[in-house]
């Protein structure tokens, strides 16, 4: 907590809901819905508020998928961002059966307003505009996927956007990066940067505001029960989040909560779920292995789960995600 209380008062916490942008690599793991899921649930709440979906994931599914749950929840105006020519272009039944499932009279079962991502205008043009248009310093980015879309956002030129470049734009706009990558103080090569070492390398080394991370250790250590897909998802007969839990693997499973950590706190960074590391740098080497560099003039922090926060964090992640939207779609 020594750490945590002057990094926590530098984000000027407690005022208007914590205005979100969530970059995901949706379709590559059932958490990234189960985040989404919870950002949704934290909006309904009056804490937030989804300014743009931007995905790294390149397969059309993707963004489709992520228009059906913000559909689904009730905002089906959120602007969504697809990354062009990126990584991890495999389909994968997670995003590709809920997509696909239809009514008796072959209409898509789930609304949406995608029929494909490749539908979807670039990301970084998105992520432009959304931050060109918010006021400086109030924007909290979740990035659970690859980095893909912050660095091409950070190598952006002036525009009919903005006439900021993309450095700049962010270090104006953003106030805070809340990132699922790596593994601390240093682990094996995390799958969100090993998939695109040189664009995590870039975010990580050259983001010009606080950052901090939630390591692969943090999600491994807080399970989210398989159980809750088939009791507190049980209020509406078809859902996509749980379509796509059921389609990841074989039922019954209980599955890390990696992407769910790094939205809590950016919504909720003042309620202690986690402790938060000293200050210092991430670097990441030739292979995706990140290691910590503590000094006291650092921007990086990353998570670190107390015992006594484990029960009252997995709690607030799981019943965050199963709330049902103001008006289920049943």
């Amino acid at each position: 907590m020594r750490f945590l209380l002057p990094f926590l008062a530098a984000l000027s916490l407690g005022a208007a809901p914590a205005r979100i942008i969530f970059d995901t690599d949706m379709g590559n793991d059932v958490d990234d819905a189960l985040a989404l899921a919870l950002l949704h649930a934290l909006e309904s709440r009056g804490e937030a508020k989804i300014l743009a979906v931007t995905v790294t994931k390149d397969h059309p599914d993707a963004a489709v998928f992520c228009d059906i749950l913000n559909h689904y929840y009730g905002r089906p105006g959120i602007p969504i961002g697809m990354v062009k020519g990126g990584k991890t272009p495999k389909p994968n039944p997670m995003i590709t059966a809920p997509v696909g499932r239809r009514k008796p009279d072959g209409q898509p079962l789930y609304p949406r307003r995608l029929r494909s991502g490749n539908e979807a205008p670039d990301a970084t043009q998105v992520l432009r505009r959304v931050l060109a248009a918010e006021a400086d310093g109030s924007v909290t980015i979740v990035q659970v996927g690859f980095s893909t879309n912050l660095a091409r956002l950070l190598d952006s030129k002036a525009d009919a956007i903005s006439p900021l470049a993309g450095r700049e734009l962010a270090a104006r706009k953003v106030k805070l990066l809340s990132v699922m990558a790596g593994q601390f103080p240093t682990g094996p090569a995390e799958y969100n940067v090993r998939e695109d070492v040189e664009s995590a390398a870039k975010v990580f080394g050259e983001w010009p505001g606080p950052v901090v991370f939630s390591g692969f250790e943090i999600g491994l250590a807080l399970l989210f029960p398989g159980a809750s897909i088939e009791q507190e998802f049980g209020y509406s007969a078809n859902h996509p989040v749980a379509d796509s839990y059921r389609a990841y693997m074989k039922m019954p499973y209980d599955r890390p909560t990696w992407d769910l950590t790094a939205a809590l706190f950016g919504v909720r960074p003042g309620h202690q779920y986690f402790t938060l590391s000293a200050p210092g740098s991430v670097q990441v080497n030739s292979t995706g292995v990140t290691s910590f560099r503590a000094h006291p003039d650092g921007r990086h922090r990353y998570f670190l789960l107390e015992p006594g926060q484990r029960a009252r964090t997995l709690e607030a992640l799981t019943l965050l995600s199963s709330e049902p939207p103001r008006a289920p779609n049943r």
